[in-house]
């Protein structure tokens, strides 16, 4: 499975001809890739994803901060906790 850091840059560079994506329609374009899948599956993809990313040095805690701002308006309030919950953990590292 690809990171989100590389599913946006590979989005992005095929958006760029087209003009440019906002991070609210990658946000959306992830969502619908995951759609179909449980709450924890998908808690448990992005974690392990982001984690690596966090260890490897390639994201930030302003980014995964982003994420959390762009994606959660799309959540009801038990997946912001649990999303919460995450971000917190991956700023941790």
């Amino acid at each position: 499975m690809r990171s989100f850091k590389n599913y946006a840059k590979e989005t992005s560079k095929s958006e760029d001809v087209q003009g440019a994506a906002t991070a609210e329609e990658l946000t959306r374009k992830i969502a619908e890739a995951y759609a179909g899948r449980s709450n924890a599956d998908i808690f448990r993809t992005i974690l392990t994803e982001a984690e690596k990313s966090k260890r490897a040095g390639t994201l930030s805690n302003a980014e995964i901060d982003n994420f959390y701002n762009t994606f959660s308006p799309m959540l009801n309030s038990s997946q912001k906790k649990q999303l919460r919950a995450v971000v917190e953990k991956l700023k941790e590292i």
